[in-house]
């Protein structure tokens, strides 16, 4: 018998892009049997309207509280925790076929915690996918710099062999749910945005789970902005920040670089 299927998804002026993430999951050829969309501060929140009038969707709303606490709210309504539970941002794009695809790997790796494959570049506004790499695991270089493998890189084929990354992108996690189980919290409320992703994967592996990557689950995801030099200055002082806080949770003499990274950010305007 399948695993049941839940889908998190938090918000914030999502208008734009959440009616077409909730289009691509009732294309699933795997139905998903429950949606629970946690708004966190919205200033308008009457686009959630016609996602409260669906039967399988539930609409929670708070105050801006950041990424990790609303997705946390979101876990804990779940009636049952079991089966495949997917974290997933709203202008994140799933084809037909994903679910049952990612389902299938959860049943047949039971050391996996999360599995994920390709996220690829999507323009929401034309409706084209841009052909270039988003996600695909996110990797550390060697002095201490967390990075989304090959983004920005046109997909060549160039990862497309199965993998364990030392993270996934919180934009599209597909996780166990008897891995979550096994966790306090499944994301650190300390975390308010940026970086919470990487700590769960690494104590989700301390743990002794294993995260997969197969090429086989290809996504789309939009991202709010195609660079770090787009990115407004607020935002890469909170990505700073949170780069410091995970070496805190997670002790390694990269902190260093996460210091100085911090410093620069906030005293030079990079």
């Amino acid at each position: 018998m399948s695993f049941p299927v839940h889908v998190i998804i938090v918000t914030h002026n999502s208008a734009d892009v959440l009616h077409t993430c909730l289009k691509h999951l009732e294309i699933q050829t795997h139905p998903v049997d429950n949606i629970v969309i946690v708004d966190s501060g919205s200033k308008d929140l009457n686009y959630l309207d016609s996602a409260r009038k669906k039967k399988s969707v539930k609409v929670i709303e708070a105050r801006n509280i950041g990424y990790s606490r609303a997705n946390n709210i979101g876990y804990n309504t779940l009636e049952k925790r079991d089966g495949l539970i997917v974290f997933m941002n709203p202008d994140t794009f799933l084809p037909p076929g994903y679910i049952g695809c990612a389902l299938q790997l959860i049943e047949k790796n039971s050391g996996a915690a999360i599995v994920s494959g390709k996220l690829m570049g999507y323009e929401h506004v034309s409706g084209v996918a841009t052909g270039k790499l988003d996600s695909t695991g996110i990797y550390r270089k060697w002095y201490g710099r967390w990075y989304d493998r090959g983004q920005g890189e046109t997909d060549r084929g160039q990862y497309d062999r199965k993998c364990t990354p030392p993270a996934i992108c919180g934009a599209l996690m597909c996780c166990n749910g008897k891995a979550l189980q096994a966790c306090e919290e499944v994301f650190d409320s300390d975390f308010f945005l940026y970086k919470e992703d990487i700590e769960l994967s690494l104590r989700l592996r301390k743990m002794g789970w294993s995260l997969l990557y197969d090429p086989r689950l290809t996504a789309y995801h939009c991202r709010g902005w195609n660079s770090r030099k787009n990115m407004p200055r607020a935002l890469r002082i909170v990505a700073a920040e949170s780069e410091v806080l995970l070496y805190k949770k997670h002790p390694s003499p990269f902190i260093l670089w996460a210091f100085l990274k911090l410093m620069a950010v906030k005293l030079t305007r990079l």
